[in-house]
């Protein structure tokens, strides 16, 4: 099984971030936008539509509001296994660093994963830049 890591420093506060990573269906808005064009929720399921057109199902496994940690896994009948977790850790005065990490199988659509959630480590950042004052 494939594990693909990415730490991504962000420009704002943890509470500010995981208030925006903890709101599972508004992903497109307050997380991603750009990378993640729409979300619709149904349960404890998202529809995520991406800018590539491509479309998944992510269930929600869990959200830990203490460890600011959410975990998900995509539902699709083309991947056997996809299991990703979002944390948020303080990173200095007013500052944040995601750690996201993905395991997927089969091992050939990691490298596709990887890719992806470089562009969603960019949309993060861009997301939570702040002008300089």
């Amino acid at each position: 099984m494939a594990s693909i890591y990415k730490e991504i420093p962000l420009d704002a506060r943890p509470d500010e971030v995981w208030a925006a990573a903890r709101d599972f269906g508004a992903v497109h808005q307050r997380v991603a936008p750009g990378f993640v064009i729409d979300c619709k929720l149904d349960g404890d399921s998202r529809f995520v539509t991406f800018a590539n057109g491509n479309v998944a199902q992510e269930l929600l496994v869990t959200m830990d509001e203490a460890r600011m940690r959410l975990v998900y896994s995509v539902v699709s009948p083309r991947v056997k296994q996809h299991s990703a977790s979002i944390q948020v850790f303080a990173d200095g005065n007013n500052r944040s660093r995601v750690l996201w990490i993905a395991d997927v199988l089969p091992d050939e659509i990691a490298p596709y994963i990887d890719g992806q959630m470089d562009q969603g480590a960019l949309a993060m950042q861009k997301q939570f830049r702040r002008d300089a004052a």
